[in-house]
């Protein structure tokens, strides 16, 4: 019974962290900033030329993407680069990508 207790709880949390990460994905933006990141990792000057629009919107969009859990960060001298942070949040950009961008996966 304690048991049956603890993964509803631990089930709990991966929902509210699944809606998080699909709330901040929700934005038309966001999801194509996510499309081009797709399992790689990406420079901000990358997704930006990707994207095309200007480097503070996608600076914004990937704060909040970021925050929200669904990015990683990693700074190299002055460049700041960007990568999905969970495998499950790639696996659903993986199928989104096919999806909505038109991407298989590999």
């Amino acid at each position: 019974m304690k048991r049956d207790v603890f993964d509803l709880i631990e089930k709990q949390e991966h929902i509210e962290q699944a809606a998080r990460a699909l709330k901040a994905m929700s934005h038309p933006l966001r999801l194509k900033i996510l499309c081009v990141l797709g399992n790689v990792e990406s420079s901000v000057q990358e997704i930006v030329e990707a994207v095309g629009t200007s480097q503070s919107n996608i600076s914004q969009h990937l704060a909040i993407l970021r925050d929200k859990g669904v990015l990683r960060a990693r700074k190299d001298a002055n460049r700041v680069y960007y990568r999905v942070s969970d495998e499950r949040t790639l696996q659903l950009i993986g199928m989104m990508r096919e999806v909505f961008c038109g991407v298989p996966r590999g």
